[in-house]
């Protein structure tokens, strides 16, 4: 089968690129610059760009199986919004897609709170997701809360937050729960996703680490695995658009990213992930598994000033 994956240079399909190629698959990758595209198996690389459209309809040419792994929250140098982009994106590699009769595409997003509005953040997710179901008649979304891998971005922030701040001041979201899920599971589903018999039609699964924890404990986890003491001081309040500003600058991160993260975390985020559990045999990695995986890879290609 032939297979295009975009997002070859990211944590996900770095790792997923080589799963793919050992099961036989002919793998191709999607990228503006070729050269950053280093993850062993892929066969050829063509060069394109999602939010032009540029290079779609030649690297789609053939394809049955396409995973859409992009996702971007940088700064534009116009005046357009990251979700306008998001979306553009999304409908021009939809529309490619189905022009050029892809069979399956695969998308990783995130969770949809049950219980209120989402944020900028995830309603962009979800809008990029609509897009996507509509490219392919075997189109599967999979939704999941926080990764936890070595090239997990928000991962990476945690960690660096953890590092460098001495006192850890903690708003009101630090109750609500979520489910972190290992990055090895992640791609785990995404092969299974796009490799596994499926029911007919599109499917939306929500999948899960198998522990919810609360915010607060998550970075209390990551702590004790940093063994780091962090005095952390509990505010009754939320103060997200001055807070991200002060902790995307601590942990050297974009508030691009860092401020529509934060924003998200105003309420529980849970998954129902029955359905994904049912349909794949993927054995989940406890939390505090993940954790330790994480940073050990982490500290393969660079130290932790704190460990």
């Amino acid at each position: 089968m032939r297979i295009l994956l975009t997002g070859a240079s990211g944590a996900i399909g770095s790792q997923l690129a080589p799963e793919l190629a050992g099961e036989g698959h002919e793998l191709r990758a999607l990228a503006r610059d070729p050269a950053r595209v280093t993850a062993s198996g892929i066969d050829e690389v063509f060069r394109g760009d999602v939010l032009t459209a540029d290079g779609l309809a030649e690297a789609l040419s053939g394809v049955e199986l396409a995973y859409y792994l992009v996702h971007s929250m940088e700064p534009s140098a116009d005046a357009e919004s990251f979700a306008d982009r998001e979306l553009r994106s999304a409908a021009n590699f939809a529309g490619a897609a189905k022009s050029a009769g892809v069979r399956r595409v695969c998308y990783l997003g995130g969770l949809v709170p049950a219980d209120r509005a989402p944020s900028q953040h995830l309603a962009s997710r979800l809008a990029v997701e609509e897009a996507l179901l509509e490219s392919a008649p075997e189109a599967v979304a999979l939704r999941a809360s926080i990764v936890i891998s070595a090239e997990s971005r928000s991962f990476r922030f945690l960690v660096r937050l953890l590092e460098r701040s001495p006192l850890l001041p903690l708003p009101d979201w630090r109750d609500f729960r979520t489910q972190p899920i290992d990055g090895r599971d992640v791609v785990a589903y995404l092969k299974a996703a796009g490799l596994s018999p499926m029911p007919e039609g599109r499917q939306v699964l929500d999948i899960a680490g198998p522990d919810s924890v609360t915010y607060g404990q998550l970075i209390q986890r990551i702590a004790d695995a940093m063994m780091l003491g962090r005095p952390a001081l509990e505010l009754p309040f939320s103060i997200t658009p001055v807070a991200s500003v002060v902790a995307a600058s601590i942990a050297g991160e974009s508030n691009e990213l860092v401020g529509p993260l934060m924003a998200g975390l105003s309420g529980d985020l849970l998954a129902d992930d029955a359905a994904a559990r049912k349909l794949f045999n993927v054995r989940l990695h406890r939390l505090d598994n993940a954790i330790s995986n994480a940073l050990r890879e982490w500290e393969e290609t660079e130290p932790l000033a704190a460990r």
